[in-house]
């Protein structure tokens, strides 16, 4: 795999799936615009910039701890300073964005709770059994295949629930 100057990824070998932190106001503004476009703080530029199109992204709720949707990639990055989200800086525009499509949104009712599933996660297994919830800090993180994949079916069969 080689990079280009900007750091993304060339030949693309396979998805990325991505984990995106953020808080329940935040999610209901991307549920608002119908999940078209997620933005990612200044501070994640350099990570963000690796998002290719059909990436996938993951929807974590810091502030209630479920897992909540499920989106792809459309775009590649771009930059926008159109206020969307909030953010306790007020000068803070998410502005490292992509354009998404919307692929399972759960009702609140079916949201998965983190509590419940986190410590079977492969991708908490860095951190000590006790301290699994510190894999979730931070608002962007690159997930394995097989934890999107078992979110992927646990949502499917939540949405089918309804």
């Amino acid at each position: 795999m080689h990079q280009d100057k900007k750091g993304r990824r060339e030949d693309k070998l396979g998805k990325t799936y991505w984990m995106i932190v953020t808080n329940r106001e935040n999610f209901d503004i991307s549920k608002s615009h119908d999940f078209k476009v997620q933005g990612f703080e200044s501070s994640q530029k350099r990570k963000s910039a690796r998002i290719t199109v059909d990436d996938r992204l993951l929807y974590y709720l810091s502030d209630e701890r479920v897992f909540a949707a499920t989106a792809t990639v459309k775009s590649e990055p771009f930059e926008a300073d159109e206020q969307i989200w909030t953010h306790h800086h007020e000068d803070e525009l998410y502005p490292h964005r992509v354009e998404t499509e919307p692929n399972v949104i759960l009702d609140e009712a079916s949201w998965i709770d983190a509590l419940q599933v986190g410590p079977r996660l492969e991708y908490v297994r860095k951190w000590a059994p006790e301290d699994w919830p510190l894999a979730f800090v931070g608002p962007l993180h690159i997930i394995p295949q097989k934890d999107f994949t078992f979110f992927e079916e646990e949502f499917q069969r939540a949405s089918k629930k309804k």
